[in-house]
């Protein structure tokens, strides 16, 4: 059996499990006394997705029909799926994931906490998709200076491109900060379409030149994990520093800095 037609087979069990799951109330229908099966009829599905019957039927039959996001979307929305189903979904219908929300996350999940702890002596701190430091240890605050910040001020590229701490923190400053730059760019083009991170922009290029400029190369660095010197009390020493995602919904990921033997 080829991928596409086996995706078709499982795309139609999994439309029917999930229709019949669904209660006519929870959609906003009637309640109706009698009915010959469980969950929404087709046509309700089709109605409330935007689409026709005959449309709707042939994809939960599994024919080899063209659906676009925007359907898949609101099939999604109807059908009530969490993330994890709606990427199902998008697999079994397009073979690849949906595009991102790019909604992000401000609260630190208590066993992220416990395991930057456990991570002591080395740097850690949290991040969120708009660059917020959402958590950090005992040692990246000793210097990084992050508890010196109010909340809405503890964003990583303002920080980087306001401070003069950060100028001096960062030897290599020019190189560290467009490579940070170049990384926050992934995460500015599937963010959400909402004010705060297009402000953080915005506000970036009135303050700061050096921004202005590197924003306008239009170049994107992949990786988020090297060596990066700090200037630590006058003393030049050498970190290993990776990215770990912890929650790949809610965008967070957590930076470890590992000082080099």
């Amino acid at each position: 059996m080829s991928k596409l037609k086996r995706n078709r087979t499982e795309l139609a069990s999994f439309l029917r499990t999930k229709r019949e799951s669904i209660s006519p109330e929870s959609v906003g229908l009637p309640h109706i006394a009698r009915r010959r099966t469980p969950g929404l009829r087709r046509e309700e599905v089709a109605a409330l997705a935007g689409v026709g019957l005959t449309w709707y039927t042939w994809l939960e039959q599994g024919r080899e029909i063209g659906v676009s996001a925007a359907f898949l979307d609101n099939l999604a929305n109807v059908m009530k799926l969490n993330s994890a189903e709606r990427k199902h979904l998008y697999l079994l219908a397009h073979m690849r994931e949906p595009i991102e929300t790019g909604q992000t996350w401000c609260v630190v999940p208590p066993l992220t906490k416990r395991l930057m702890d456990d991570l002591s002596p080395h740097l850690t701190y949290v991040l969120n998709l708009h660059w917020d430091v959402l958590a950090f240890n005992q040692q990246a605050d000793k210097h990084f200076h992050f508890s010196q910040f109010e909340n809405e001020q503890r964003n990583l590229l303002w920080l980087l491109f306001t401070h003069d701490y950060y100028r001096e923190l960062f030897p290599d400053w020019q190189q560290d900060a467009y490579r940070m730059l170049t990384s926050f760019r992934r995460d500015y083009a599937i963010a959400a379409e909402e004010s705060y991170i297009q402000n953080l922009v915005n506000r970036l290029f009135d303050i700061s030149p050096d921004f202005y400029e590197m924003w306008y190369r239009h170049e994107i660095y992949e990786p988020c994990n090297g060596v990066r010197s700090l200037n630590i009390n006058q003393q030049i020493i050498s970190f290993e520093y990776t990215s770990m995602t912890i929650n790949l919904d809610k965008h967070l990921r957590l930076l470890v800095y590992a000082e080099m033997e």
